[in-house]
């Protein structure tokens, strides 16, 4: 598997030098760094690209991908009037905009560059490879809890660079919980984090060809996610499978007909299914009763500030929460909470339009389509995750799910579904 143009290479060297970067503390530079490399790149193809461009070598910008860039656009637009509802100095305005750039843009940012003529088998191999990396380090990273070694080696001096907190540019070995348990980050911020890459991954490699490359992804992305010791990572992973495999059956009969006997068993056992349902979330909520109860007061917070402070625009900043939530920030830990106190109403509707259409869009596609099944599954993931994690500060990660995902939208529709649109 080797690189066919300049935008593969920077994709599959830094992929494959994840955790090369990870040790220097690079990873959250890299992201933003291949975005904004990757998009003067297209930039420059765009302005090169007449009439007498082939077919085969035209880039094309599909209408989903737009609707994440106005939507992005539009939480800068309540990131400027925030800032400026609250009174604040030019400064913070400033470094607003910038982590706006290294977070948010980014979801737009990088299905822009999956227009780019991009395999998606790089994605796939460089995935396996990071994931292979894991599984090796894997065993010494559990030796270096077992002999008590330090949790953080170092903290990178690249972090003059980055202007986030320390957690970004640590290299750790492992952590301990607030309950003393222990977790293994490998190259994440945090465990939570840890399980969404791997989850992430996981779709990616299943559409590896080579076996051996695949099995390898496979079990090194299982162990990220239980290493991680997330929750939300060992459910959605389950929940995913299943709602992709169910979305991307809706053209056959067959399935519309099980389907339909399913919800009429399902009526029927209803109570019986909401008992298992509720059991299932009050042990959920047991594993972690400390973290679970900070992340339901930072919500209740956030909504009660959101509606009766700055409904429309939002806050613009983050803010340092009460002793009830350990002091930490108002607007983290969920994406919708965090959308509706940071950017208000405008934020989330600018969120949500995209990802809608964007489903609508995958779903259709998938249906014929397999880089249009995975882009669904990544896509389907990161709804998931945006109720318990705040993707923003996340992007510069999962930014590999990201170009699949922009991959997908190029693809084209199913003949039979586009012969019915002309008609």
């Amino acid at each position: 598997m080797k690189p066919q143009n300049f935008p593969e290479s920077v994709i599959w060297y830094s992929l494959v030098a994840t955790y090369g970067v990870y040790l220097i503390g690079g990873l959250y530079i890299l992201g933003p760094a291949i975005a904004l490399i990757l998009l003067v790149y297209l930039g420059k193809k765009l302005w090169e690209q007449t009439d007498a461009t082939p077919a085969a070598e035209r880039i094309i910008i599909p209408w989903t991908v737009w609707t994440w860039v106005a939507g992005m656009l539009a939480m800068l637009l309540a990131l400027l009037i925030g800032h400026h509802d609250f009174g604040m100095s030019l400064i913070a305005t400033i470094k607003s905009c910038v982590g706006w750039l290294k977070g948010w843009a980014l979801m737009a940012i990088f299905p822009l560059i999956g227009c780019l003529k991009i395999r998606p088998q790089i994605l796939y191999r460089g995935a396996c490879v990071v994931c292979l990396c894991s599984l090796v380090l894997a065993p010494f990273l559990y030796l270096a809890y077992l002999v008590h070694l330090p949790t953080v080696l170092y903290v990178s001096p690249l972090k003059v660079l980055g202007g986030a907190g320390d957690l970004f540019f640590q290299v750790r070995l492992y952590t301990i919980d607030s309950e003393g348990g222990v977790r293994w980050p490998f190259f994440a911020p945090w465990g939570p984090a840890t399980g969404l890459m791997g989850n992430v991954y996981f779709f990616m490699v299943l559409q590896e060809k080579n076996s051996r490359w695949r099995w390898s992804g496979i079990v090194g992305s299982c162990a990220l996610i239980y290493l991680s010791k997330s929750r939300m990572a060992t459910l959605f992973v389950v929940v995913v499978l299943l709602l992709t495999w169910g979305l991307t059956k809706l053209a056959k009969p067959s399935f519309l007909i099980l389907a339909g006997i399913g919800s009429t068993l399902t009526g029927i056992i209803a109570p019986i299914l909401m008992g298992w349902i509720n059991v299932y979330w009050q042990n959920f909520r047991a594993a972690r009763a400390d973290s679970s109860q900070v992340r339901e007061a930072l919500q209740r917070i956030a909504l009660r500030r959101w509606w009766t402070e700055a409904p429309i625009w939002g806050h613009g900043v983050v803010e340092i929460g009460p002793h009830l939530v350990q002091y930490m920030p108002i607007g983290s830990h969920h994406t919708i909470f965090s959308l509706l106190f940071l950017r208000g109403i405008v934020g989330l509707v600018a969120f949500i339009i995209p990802m809608v259409c964007s489903l609508i869009d995958l779903i259709i596609k998938a249906q014929k389509n397999e880089v249009a099944q995975v882009g669904l599954s990544i896509l389907l993931l990161l709804c998931c995750y945006s109720l318990g994690e705040n993707l923003e500060v996340l992007a510069y990660l999962f930014w590999p799910g990201l170009v699949v995902i922009g991959i997908a939208f190029v693809e084209k529709l199913p003949l039979n579904i586009t012969a019915k649109i002309a008609e």
